[in-house]
Protein backbone atom coordinates (compact mmCIF):
# COMPACT_ATOMS: atom_id res chain seq x y z
CA UNK A 1 0.00 0.00 0.00
CA UNK A 2 1.12 3.92 -0.64
CA UNK A 3 0.29 6.60 1.26
CA UNK A 4 -0.06 9.63 -0.82
CA UNK A 5 1.61 12.44 0.52
CA UNK A 6 0.21 15.77 -0.23
CA UNK A 7 1.98 18.96 0.77
CA UNK A 8 -1.08 21.08 2.20
CA UNK A 9 -0.11 24.34 4.35
CA UNK A 10 -1.83 24.69 7.60
CA UNK A 11 -5.11 26.01 7.61
CA UNK A 12 -4.41 29.97 7.94
CA UNK A 13 -6.80 31.05 10.71
CA UNK A 14 -6.68 34.86 10.28
CA UNK A 15 -7.27 35.01 7.07
CA UNK A 16 -10.09 32.43 7.37
CA UNK A 17 -11.78 34.70 9.99
CA UNK A 18 -11.09 37.53 8.02
CA UNK A 19 -13.00 36.25 5.23
CA UNK A 20 -16.06 35.18 7.73
CA UNK A 21 -16.17 38.46 9.29
CA UNK A 22 -17.06 40.14 5.51
CA UNK A 23 -19.56 38.14 4.93
CA UNK A 24 -23.36 38.85 6.95
CA UNK A 25 -24.22 35.70 9.25
CA UNK A 26 -27.20 34.87 9.61
CA UNK A 27 -26.16 31.66 11.91
CA UNK A 28 -24.86 33.12 14.82
CA UNK A 29 -26.96 34.64 17.39
CA UNK A 30 -27.22 38.54 17.16
CA UNK A 31 -25.66 39.82 20.10
CA UNK A 32 -27.08 43.20 20.70
CA UNK A 33 -25.43 46.14 23.07
CA UNK A 34 -27.19 49.53 24.65
CA UNK A 35 -24.36 52.49 24.86
CA UNK A 36 -23.72 55.65 24.30
CA UNK A 37 -20.40 56.64 21.78
CA UNK A 38 -18.26 59.56 22.98
CA UNK A 39 -16.46 61.11 20.32
CA UNK A 40 -13.08 61.95 21.23
CA UNK A 41 -12.92 65.30 19.19
CA UNK A 42 -16.28 67.01 20.59
CA UNK A 43 -16.47 65.95 24.06
CA UNK A 44 -20.01 65.03 23.53
CA UNK A 45 -22.34 61.86 22.60
CA UNK A 46 -23.44 60.83 18.92
CA UNK A 47 -26.95 61.03 18.47
CA UNK A 48 -29.34 60.35 15.36
CA UNK A 49 -32.54 62.88 15.37
CA UNK A 50 -35.92 61.95 14.53
CA UNK A 51 -35.13 64.58 11.29
CA UNK A 52 -32.29 61.75 10.47
CA UNK A 53 -29.13 63.90 11.41
CA UNK A 54 -26.38 62.47 13.29
CA UNK A 55 -24.20 64.77 15.46
CA UNK A 56 -22.22 64.59 18.66
CA UNK A 57 -23.23 67.06 20.12
CA UNK A 58 -25.33 65.26 23.04
CA UNK A 59 -25.29 65.14 26.70
CA UNK A 60 -24.74 62.18 29.12
CA UNK A 61 -28.44 60.18 29.43
CA UNK A 62 -29.51 62.18 26.27
CA UNK A 63 -32.33 60.33 25.08
CA UNK A 64 -31.04 60.16 21.36
CA UNK A 65 -27.60 59.30 22.40
CA UNK A 66 -28.84 55.93 23.76
CA UNK A 67 -27.54 53.76 20.72
CA UNK A 68 -28.81 50.14 19.80
CA UNK A 69 -26.02 48.04 18.54
CA UNK A 70 -26.18 44.43 16.79
CA UNK A 71 -23.88 42.31 15.69
CA UNK A 72 -23.73 41.66 12.08
CA UNK A 73 -21.03 39.08 12.33
CA UNK A 74 -19.20 36.67 14.50
CA UNK A 75 -16.18 39.27 13.66
CA UNK A 76 -16.84 42.86 14.94
CA UNK A 77 -19.01 44.38 12.40
CA UNK A 78 -22.10 46.28 13.70
CA UNK A 79 -25.07 48.04 12.73
CA UNK A 80 -25.72 50.91 14.98
CA UNK A 81 -29.18 52.05 15.59
CA UNK A 82 -30.93 55.08 17.62
CA UNK A 83 -33.09 53.61 20.69
CA UNK A 84 -35.53 56.50 20.51
CA UNK A 85 -35.64 57.23 16.31
CA UNK A 86 -35.30 53.93 15.47
CA UNK A 87 -32.94 55.40 12.41
CA UNK A 88 -29.45 53.30 11.46
CA UNK A 89 -26.51 55.12 11.12
CA UNK A 90 -25.27 55.16 7.31
CA UNK A 91 -23.10 56.60 5.41
CA UNK A 92 -23.66 57.48 1.46
CA UNK A 93 -21.47 57.73 -1.67
CA UNK A 94 -20.25 61.12 -1.06
CA UNK A 95 -18.99 59.90 2.15
CA UNK A 96 -21.86 61.84 4.91
CA UNK A 97 -23.87 59.98 7.95
CA UNK A 98 -27.21 59.69 7.00
CA UNK A 99 -30.03 57.96 9.08
CA UNK A 100 -32.00 55.31 7.56
CA UNK A 101 -35.37 53.11 9.02
CA UNK A 102 -33.66 50.15 7.25
CA UNK A 103 -30.11 49.15 8.19
CA UNK A 104 -29.63 46.00 6.18
CA UNK A 105 -27.13 47.70 3.46
CA UNK A 106 -23.54 47.68 3.74
CA UNK A 107 -23.39 51.35 4.09
CA UNK A 108 -24.92 50.77 7.45
CA UNK A 109 -22.66 48.45 9.02
CA UNK A 110 -19.35 49.50 10.55
CA UNK A 111 -16.33 47.57 11.71
CA UNK A 112 -15.14 47.83 15.24
CA UNK A 113 -11.83 48.64 15.51
CA UNK A 114 -10.10 49.00 18.81
CA UNK A 115 -6.87 51.57 18.96
CA UNK A 116 -3.87 50.99 20.73
CA UNK A 117 -5.08 54.18 22.78
CA UNK A 118 -8.08 52.01 23.49
CA UNK A 119 -10.32 53.79 21.45
CA UNK A 120 -12.50 52.73 18.75
CA UNK A 121 -12.74 53.43 15.50
CA UNK A 122 -15.83 52.50 13.28
CA UNK A 123 -15.03 51.89 9.56
CA UNK A 124 -17.93 52.08 7.01
CA UNK A 125 -18.20 48.16 5.53
CA UNK A 126 -19.09 49.92 2.03
CA UNK A 127 -16.81 52.27 1.39
CA UNK A 128 -13.13 50.62 2.33
CA UNK A 129 -10.71 53.37 4.49
CA UNK A 130 -13.65 55.42 5.44
CA UNK A 131 -15.10 56.07 9.25
CA UNK A 132 -17.35 57.28 11.03
CA UNK A 133 -16.16 61.01 12.31
CA UNK A 134 -17.21 64.43 14.26
CA UNK A 135 -15.35 67.87 13.84
CA UNK A 136 -14.79 69.55 17.41
CA UNK A 137 -18.13 71.35 17.16
CA UNK A 138 -19.98 67.93 16.90
CA UNK A 139 -21.11 68.10 13.18
CA UNK A 140 -20.29 64.69 11.21
CA UNK A 141 -17.07 64.61 9.04
CA UNK A 142 -17.00 62.99 5.30
CA UNK A 143 -15.55 59.59 5.10
CA UNK A 144 -13.52 60.42 2.16
CA UNK A 145 -11.67 62.84 4.25
CA UNK A 146 -10.96 60.56 7.85
CA UNK A 147 -7.98 58.09 8.52
CA UNK A 148 -7.77 55.51 11.60
CA UNK A 149 -5.43 57.81 13.24
CA UNK A 150 -6.90 61.16 13.75
CA UNK A 151 -9.03 62.31 16.84
CA UNK A 152 -12.05 63.01 14.95
CA UNK A 153 -12.73 59.22 14.31
CA UNK A 154 -11.83 58.03 17.84
CA UNK A 155 -14.99 56.87 20.41
CA UNK A 156 -15.45 55.63 23.91
CA UNK A 157 -18.00 53.25 24.46
CA UNK A 158 -20.11 54.47 27.35
CA UNK A 159 -22.93 53.05 29.53
CA UNK A 160 -26.28 55.47 29.13
CA UNK A 161 -26.18 57.39 32.50
CA UNK A 162 -27.46 56.18 35.82
CA UNK A 163 -27.90 52.40 33.79
CA UNK A 164 -25.67 49.70 35.39
CA UNK A 165 -23.38 46.92 33.95
CA UNK A 166 -25.23 44.60 32.64
CA UNK A 167 -23.87 41.61 35.51
CA UNK A 168 -23.34 43.84 38.85
CA UNK A 169 -21.76 40.37 39.94
CA UNK A 170 -19.04 40.69 37.78
CA UNK A 171 -17.93 44.10 38.54
CA UNK A 172 -17.65 43.33 42.62
CA UNK A 173 -14.63 44.19 44.25
CA UNK A 174 -12.13 41.11 44.91
CA UNK A 175 -12.99 39.08 47.74
CA UNK A 176 -10.20 38.07 49.62
CA UNK A 177 -10.06 34.11 50.93
CA UNK A 178 -8.01 33.92 53.99
CA UNK A 179 -6.85 30.38 54.03
CA UNK A 180 -5.72 28.66 57.52
CA UNK A 181 -1.85 28.31 57.95
CA UNK A 182 -0.66 24.52 57.94
CA UNK A 183 2.77 23.79 59.86
CA UNK A 184 5.07 24.18 55.82
CA UNK A 185 3.32 27.71 55.01
CA UNK A 186 3.93 28.82 58.93
CA UNK A 187 7.81 27.72 58.88
CA UNK A 188 8.28 29.84 55.38
CA UNK A 189 6.68 32.63 56.53
CA UNK A 190 8.45 32.81 59.89
CA UNK A 191 11.68 32.26 58.02
CA UNK A 192 11.20 35.05 55.71
CA UNK A 193 10.15 37.36 58.91
CA UNK A 194 13.60 36.71 60.27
Amino acid sequence: YYAQVTNQSPPNFTQHVSEQSKVTDRVSRRLVRIYQLYSRTSGKHVQILPNKKINAMAEDGDVHAKLIVETDTFGSRVRIRGAETGFYICMNKRGKLIGKKNGQGRDCIFTEIVLENNYTALKNARYEGWYMAFTRRGRPRKGSRTRQHQREVHFMKRLPKGQQPPHPSHHRPFDFLHYPFNQRTKRTRCSSEH
